[in-house]
C-alpha cells in the first residue's frame, strides 16, 4: 500500500500532466504574489518533471504570471492599503511587512529582487512596495529578475535531474513529507511562544 505523501505526489504529478495545468500554475502565480500563501513552486517543479521538454516555457510562464500577481499586490498597497492595514497587522504576515518597510528604507528597490528570489512571503513585499509607493518600473523589474532567477532555478534543477530526481525523490518523499511537516510544527509552536 502506497504512503500518504506518495499517493499526494503521485496525485500531483498527474495534475501535473493534466491539459489544463499550464493555466491552473498561472492562476496559483498571479494569487501567489499578491494574497494566495502556496508558492507557484508546488506545482512548476511536478510539471516540470512531468514535461522536461517544457521546462523553459513553464519556467517563463510562472514568471511573468507572477510578476503580474505582484502589480496586483502592487496595486493593493497603493489603493487599499487603509482598509487591508488592521488585518495584516493582525495576521501572521505581520512581522514579515514590518521586515519588507525595514528592507525598502534600507536597500530600496533591491528588497523585491531578494524577496522575489528567496522563500520569504513575496506577497508581503510586492503590497509594501504600493503601500509606500515604490516606482512601479525598478518594481516590476526587480520583480522579473528576482521571480525569473527563482523559477528558472527550479526548472533547470528538475529539468537536469530529469528522471533519476523523479525517482530518488519519489523514493524518499515520505521522508521528505515527514520533515516538512515537523518543521511546520516546529516553527508554528516557536511562532506561538514568541
Amino acid at each position: 500500500m502506497a504512503s500518504m505523501f506518495r499517493q499526494l505526489y503521485d496525485r500531483a504529478l498527474g495534475w501535473a500532466r493534466h491539459r489544463h495545468a499550464p493555466r491552473y500554475l498561472a492562476a496559483i502565480s498571479v494569487a501567489e504574489s499578491s494574497f494566495f500563501p502556496v508558492p507557484p513552486d508546488v506545482m512548476l517543479a511536478p510539471m516540470v518533471l512531468a514535461q522536461p521538454q517544457a521546462a523553459w516555457r513553464l519556467a517563463w510562464l510562472t514568471t511573468w504570471t507572477s510578476v503580474l500577481g505582484g502589480l496586483i499586490g502592487y496595486g493593493i498597497g497603493a489603493l487599499a492599503f487603509t482598509a487591508i492595514e488592521p488585518w495584516l497587522l493582525a495576521s501572521r504576515y505581520a512581522a514579515a511587512y514590518q521586515q519588507a518597510v525595514a528592507w525598502f528604507g534600507q536597500w530600496g528597490v533591491w528588497a523585491v529582487f531578494v524577496a522575489g528570489f528567496s522563500p520569504i512571503p513575496y506577497k508581503v513585499f510586492t503590497i509594501a512596495a504600493g503601500a509606500l509607493s515604490m516606482a512601479v518600473l525598478p518594481f516590476t523589474l526587480a520583480s522579473l529578475v528576482g521571480r525569473g532567477a527563482r523559477f528558472f532555478l527550479v526548472a533547470a534543477l528538475l529539468r537536469w535531474g530529469g528522471a533519476r530526481m523523479e525517482a530518488q525523490l519519489r523514493r524518499h518523499i515520505d521522508r521528505v513529507g515527514w520533515a516538512i511537516v515537523a518543521l511546520v510544527v516546529v516553527g508554528a509552536a516557536a511562532y506561538a511562544v514568541r
